[in-house]
């Protein structure tokens, strides 16, 4: 390696920075969050330098004296010729030294740094590539909790409590496990400080719940991997099962723990992998098995995903779970493409309907629908397509009202077909557009061809 890494305790250490710029700026905003004592020199210091308190600046001239007593010289001038005499100066009296933007001229190096204080993690490419450590925090950043630290402090706080109640290091280990990915970890990372602390001695007091496993109920949106939440890849990467839907994409499995075990449990019109009932009752059996079962849905698992009645049955069983929301079908397909769901020129509301009821029938109150204000979005409707149209027209809904046929929205294979209410059914008998389908009608469908952006 190149350097090795070491983490430098500054705090009341003296640092001499030399230049008064923006350069030197940017380097003493992260020197004063070490609680450094940080002196400036330079000809020239830039007002938002010289009103730090965490400063002591002085507009002069660099001298070789100031090199004494400190600790880590910083190095930010433009003058390059001026920058290696002060380098090698430095070297010479075997101190630290950084000069900005050349890895060449430095015995250290200011790393990219993503802050969960007290966790910190440093990433550098070695001085060769800044901008590629910097891509790689924030991929970091948008994984880590930012209240991260705080579990860090938990965990610190109850390390002898536990060590003392378990003695054998490997039920430490389980219990730490659970602790830092479970129920109390979501408490603290939603700011909830007494549950988390509650939620640990209660598991630590009783075997039982050290035992019990828990559902992470996620919603994986419509199909491109990039809509999903940060929480949600967080819990995708820490199960120990995946109970999956048809609906959601291969890309989306991709991101899952590559050890977790998988069960299918989709649904396609008349072919059920499992009846829903199982797939309750299988949730609640992996749990007291004391799996992380993550319950991967399509779209939005309240929004006819039917999670409610999912977490029903553990709610019943005393099984922990949580709920993240995912980009429902709805809002995903009609964004990729260009179709607002509402607009003050065409809908002002908009309904969720599903396209067919739990008996399998299309028996909605079509009464309810036919409002021209009011934007529809039809879920599952692929094959009563015919009737949907058929019953909007009777109920008094213009025949020319444009409708627009979404399938596989959001994903490399999306397509969309625009009609009428009174040409839709044609077009599918010709084109015969394959499931997962989303249906709008509405004015709003019209504005498709100017707000494109997707190319579907």
């Amino acid at each position: 390696m190149d350097y090795f890494p070491l983490f430098h305790q500054l705090a009341q250490q003296p640092v001499l920075v030399i230049g008064g710029g923006k350069i030197a700026l940017r380097k003493i905003t992260l020197l004063e969050k070490s609680g450094a004592s940080i002196r400036v020199v330079a000809k020239s210091i830039l007002p938002e330098i010289r009103n730090k308190q965490s400063c002591v600046c002085e507009q002069r001239a660099f001298a070789e004296s100031d090199l004494h007593d400190v600790v880590l010289v910083v190095v930010a001038t433009d003058d390059r010729a001026f920058n290696e005499q002060v380098s090698v100066l430095a070297k010479k009296q075997r101190l630290l030294v950084n000069v900005v933007d050349s890895p060449d001229l430095c015995n250290v190096i200011f790393p990219s740094i993503v802050d969960r204080n007290p966790l910190l993690i440093a990433i550098t490419s070695s001085g060769r590539a800044p901008v590629l450590a910097r891509t790689v925090r924030a991929k970091l950043e948008s994984t880590i909790p930012a209240s991260f630290g705080h579990l860090a402090q938990l965990a610190s706080k109850f390390r002898e409590q536990v060590k003392q109640t378990l003695s054998q290091a490997d039920d430490r280990l389980r219990f730490w496990e659970k602790t830092l990915n479970g129920v109390t970890a979501e408490h603290v990372y939603a700011g909830r400080m007494d549950a988390a602390e509650t939620s640990l001695l209660t598991a630590l007091n009783n075997p039982d719940l050290r035992t019990l496993g828990e559902v992470y109920l996620v919603g994986a949106g419509p199909g491109d991997p990039d809509l999903l939440t940060f929480k949600a890849l967080r819990l995708m990467q820490q199960a120990d099962v995946v109970v999956h839907d048809a609906l959601v994409s291969d890309a989306i499995m991709e991101l899952v723990r590559r050890d977790a075990d998988r069960i299918y449990v989709g649904k396609r019109r008349s072919n059920h992998a499992l009846p829903q009932e199982q797939i309750n009752q299988l949730l609640v059996d992996l749990a007291k098995q004391g799996k992380r079962v993550l319950r991967l849905k399509g779209g939005d698992p309240f929004i006819f995903g039917r999670g409610g009645e999912e977490i029903d049955l553990l709610a019943e069983n005393a099984i922990p779970f949580q709920v993240v929301p995912g980009i429902t079908a709805a809002s995903g397909c009609a964004s990729y493409s260009g179709i607002p769901l509402t607009h003050r020129d065409y809908a002002q509301s908009v309904r969720f309907v599903t396209g067919h009821l739990k008996d399998g029938s299309a028996n909605l109150p079509w009464q309810d629908l036919v409002s021209t204000a009011q934007t529809l979005v039809f879920y599952m409707g692929l094959n009563g397509i015919s009737t949907i149209c058929e019953q909007l027209v009777a109920h008094g809904r213009d025949a020319q009202t444009p409708i627009a046929l979404i399938q596989k929205g959001t994903t490399p294979e999306q397509k969309v077909f625009i009609g009428t209410l009174e040409t839709m059914p044609d077009i599918v008998l010709r084109e015969k557009p394959q499931a997962p389908t989303l249906t709008i009608v509405g004015e709003v469908v019209s504005l498709h061809e100017k707000l494109n952006w997707f190319n579907g």
